[in-house]
């Protein structure tokens, strides 16, 4: 198993930026594909991001929603346990509690497929 902890969200006015990032703890974080999601009030979950188990930025596989696409990127660090996602140019319709998922197998942007789940974190951006 493993245990996903949220960190990094806050308050932002439109066009600035935040860092999210998950802190894995357990085993063999590695062979985990990790993806970020969403869920604003009143609204489904959604995809944001994932990224396959390598580590490697030379070999790493990403999925990226279209809604955010060029605007945030999805990055991994093996040897720290932690997938972060960097959110620029962000607008009020990206406000949302963000979540940190983590499957094995193959790389997937569906909410189902994932295992795994923190507990969130939330982002507001103000216009």
């Amino acid at each position: 198993q493993v245990q996903l902890v949220e960190s990094g969200g806050g308050l932002v006015q439109a066009g600035g930026s935040l860092r999210l990032s998950c802190a894995a703890s357990g085993h063999s974080f590695g062979t985990y594909n990790m993806g970020w999601f969403r869920q604003a009030p009143g609204k489904e979950r959604e995809f944001v991001a994932a990224i396959s188990r390598s580590g490697d930025s030379t070999y790493d596989m990403t999925l990226c929603a279209d809604s955010v696409k060029g605007r945030f990127t999805i990055s991994r660090d093996n040897a720290k346990n932690t997938v972060s996602l960097q959110m620029n140019s962000l607008k009020p319709e990206d406000t949302a509690v963000y979540y940190c998922a983590a499957r094995l197998g193959f790389l997937a942007s569906t909410i189902d497929e994932y295992d795994y789940w923190g507990q969130g974190t939330q982002v507001t951006v103000s216009s």
